[in-house]
C-alpha cells in the first residue's frame, strides 16, 4: 500500500515509503494489487525479545503466552487472531499458510498452498462454528509470488483445531484484495475488500460471498487504498478503516440488512488506519506509524487514545485476556523501502490493555 506526499486528511509520514511507479502499475493493469507500506523506525531494535517464547502458566485458566514470541523466520505476519485458550494463529505475507502458537510451541495448522490459498492476509479464528477464516490473495504483482499460483483474491476457511480445508469463496472484482475478517453474533463472517468499496458478508451454510453494504465513501481514493480493517462493535453495528485515507467509518446494521455509512471524526488525525478489533464497548485499532489505539466511539465521533507507540511496522492486533497481541509485519522490508535488506527476526508483541 503506498502514500503519496499531500494525502488529504492527515499528516506526512516520517520515514520513507515505497513510491510504487507508473511502469509497474501498467505492468499489472487488470490486478493493481494495494502494497502495505509501514515506516520504519531505524532506532527500534526487538531483536533481544525476537526469540524469547514463554509460556506461564495463569491461575484458574488455560496456559497462555505472556512474553514476546517469535514467529517463522522471514514470514513476514500481516494478520493475527486467537481463541480463548490463549492461543495464537498468524498468517505469512510471502510464505502463505497459518502458524498457530500455544504453550511456547508453534505448530504448521494451515500449510502454505492449502486447498489453494496463496499469501494470508486477514485471519479470524471463529470458536463457536470452529473455523478459521483465512484472506488469502495473488500478490505476485509486487513481486511477492506466494506459495501457489491461484490467481484472485478468496476468502478461504478451515477448521480451527485440524486446519482441514472447509470452504473456499472467491471476491467478484479482478481488482478485489481480501484484507480481513468479522463475524457476527448469528455466525455471518463480513469480510473487507480493499480495492472496491464493498464489505461482503457470507452467512452460516452460504456457498458464496454476496455484497452486503456498498457506498462511494469506501471507495480507494486515486493511488491510496480503500476497506482495510473490520470490526462489529457492542451496538451490533459493523465499522471499518480505510488505509489510505487513513479514515473510521460506521456502517448501521438493521435487521440484518446495511443501512446508512458514517464517516467518523477522530479526535486526531489517523495515520495509515489498519487493523480494528472490538474491544469491550469500543475498539483497538492499529495505526501503520506504529501505535496501538483504543477507540471510544459517541455518535459520530471516535476518542483515540494511544496505548502503545514505537512498534515496529505494526500490521494487527488480537486480544487475550487483558493483554494484547501485535503482530509486527516489516512489510516494508519486503515490498518497501528497505526490500532486500535484513528485517531482523519477527514478533508478536505483548502490550497490556487498559479496562
Amino acid at each position: 500500500m503506498t502514500k503519496k506526499n499531500g494525502d488529504a486528511g492527515h499528516p506526512r509520514a516520517t520515514g520513507e515509503l515505497l513510491k510504487i511507479r507508473r511502469a509497474s502499475l501498467e505492468r499489472f493493469p487488470a490486478k493493481w494489487i494495494p502494497v502495505r507500506v509501514k515506516k520504519t523506525r531505524q532506532t527500534r531494535n526487538l531483536a533481544s525479545a525476537a526469540a524469547i517464547v514463554v509460556a506461564l502458566g495463569m491461575a484458574g485458566a488455560a496456559r497462555a503466552e505472556t512474553a514476546p514470541v517469535g514467529v517463522p523466520n522471514k514470514s513476514f505476519p500481516e494478520s493475527v487472531t486467537s481463541t480463548s485458550d490463549g492461543a495464537l494463529y498468524v498468517g505469512s505475507f510471502n510464505h502463505g499458510g497459518v502458524t498457530k502458537i500455544s504453550g511456547g510451541k508453534a505448530e504448521q495448522l494451515v500449510k502454505p498452498g492449502a486447498a489453494d490459498s496463496r499469501s494470508t492476509l486477514g485471519v479470524l479464528a471463529d470458536e463457536k462454528s470452529g473455523t478459521l477464516y483465512v484472506c488469502s490473495n495473488d500478490i505476485s504483482g509486487f513481486g511477492v509470488a506466494g506459495p501457489s499460483d491461484t490467481k484472485g483474491a478468496w476468502l478461504k476457511t478451515f477448521d480451527l483445531k485440524s486446519g482441514a480445508p472447509k470452504g473456499s469463496f472467491a471476491l467478484s472484482d479482478p481488482k478485489s484484495l481480501c484484507n480481513d475478517i468479522a463475524v457476527g453474533a448469528d455466525g455471518t463472517a463480513y469480510v473487507s475488500d480493499s480495492f472496491t468499496p464493498i464489505v461482503y458478508s457470507l452467512k452460516p451454510g452460504g456457498t458464496a460471498l454476496a455484497t452486503f453494504a456498498t457506498d462511494p465513501q469506501l471507495a480507494p481514493a486515486k493511488d491510496g487504498v480503500g476497506l482495510d480493517g473490520i470490526a462489529i462493535g457492542a451496538d451490533g453495528n459493523i465499522y471499518v478503516t480505510t488505509f489510505i485515507p487513513a479514515k473510521l467509518f460506521k456502517v448501521e446494521v438493521k435487521d440484518g440488512k446495511a443501512g446508512a455509512v458514517t464517516e467518523l471524526k477522530p479526535s486526531r488525525p489517523l495515520d495509515h488506519a489498519d487493523a480494528l478489533r472490538a474491544h469491550g464497548s469500543g475498539f483497538l485499532l492499529i495505526e501503520g506509524n506504529g501505535k496501538l489505539d483504543k477507540v471510544t466511539v459517541k455518535g459520530s465521533e471516535a476518542t483515540i487514545d494511544t496505548v502503545k507507540d514505537g512498534l515496529a511496522e505494526p500490521v494487527s492486533v488480537t486480544q487475550v485476556g487483558n493483554v494484547g497481541w501485535i503482530a509486527e509485519g516489516k512489510l516494508s522490508y519486503i515490498i518497501g523501502d528497505n526490500k532486500g535488506k535484513d528485517p531482523g527476526p519477527f514478533t508478536l508483541t505483548p502490550v497490556a490493555l487498559p479496562k
